[in-house]
């Protein structure tokens, strides 16, 4: 019965019947079957990043009541990458489910920037910044043109790379990590090898992979930084 039921999860889930039959029945190693899971694997990943990265590190800033070590420019840069897709969708008239857990993690990500200048003791300007950014969005999705969002989604990893690498300097610079998450980090990370791994299978060494694998090894960094962060120093 309980083999049953593992076989019924993992072929409606993870893999077709063939390759069950080849990796957990035969344990065959058969190279497509396990590219294949690893794709499985990796785009559920990328789905709880997307959906619990930026929350898990709300939620810390919030209960620590600090942003200690967070670099302000690199939590713009990740707004501004959140924020385009979602002007695009928008002008775009794709449905509301194409665009619309983008816009949670756009709100978060605002409210993370009003918090940092909020304990830097700037809480006017966090609220001045979430009006001019509340009606820039406004003002882009209704005005610009598809193109122009074309070209600024296009530009969105490699504002992730750089945010990225702000942090990283940011943590070097202070010597700890403050209230950085380590489950955002985490999270992170894996959801960036996949992207990496994803973007390889399907485009090969192409300018989109070299910029996944840069955005990968910024996360590794990030991630040693983060586990070897002293405990003192952190309070997760």
């Amino acid at each position: 019965m309980a083999s049953s039921s593992l076989k019924h999860f993992l072929v409606l889930y993870l893999m077709p019947e063939k390759c069950y039959e080849k990796l957990v029945v035969n344990f065959h190693f058969h190279a497509p079957c396990l590219i294949f899971v690893l794709r499985k694997v990796f785009a559920f990943w990328i789905l709880l990043d997307a959906l619990f990265a930026q929350l898990a590190q709300l939620l810390k800033v919030l209960w620590t009541g600090s942003a200690e070590g967070l670099s302000l420019t690199a939590v713009l840069l990740q707004l501004y990458a959140f924020s385009c897709p979602v002007l695009y969708g928008v002008a775009s008239n794709f449905p509301v489910i194409a665009w619309g857990e983008r816009l949670v993690v756009v709100c978060q990500t605002a409210l993370m920037v009003f918090l940092i200048l909020h304990f830097r003791g700037r809480a006017l300007s966090g609220i001045l910044f979430l009006l001019a950014f509340s009606g820039s969005m406004f003002l882009l999705g209704s005005l610009a043109t598809t193109e122009l969002l074309s070209v600024l989604q296009a530009s969105t990893s490699a504002a992730v790379v750089l945010s990225k690498a702000f942090q990283v300097a940011a943590n070097h610079s202070n010597g700890h990590t403050g209230q950085l998450s380590t489950t955002s980090v985490l999270l992170t990370w894996v959801a960036s090898l996949g992207q990496a791994f994803i973007s390889m299978q399907d485009t090969g060494f192409s300018l989109t992979t070299l910029t996944f694998t840069l955005s990968a090894c910024l996360s590794c960094v990030l991630l040693a930084q983060v586990l070897s962060t002293s405990p003192k120093l952190k309070r997760d």
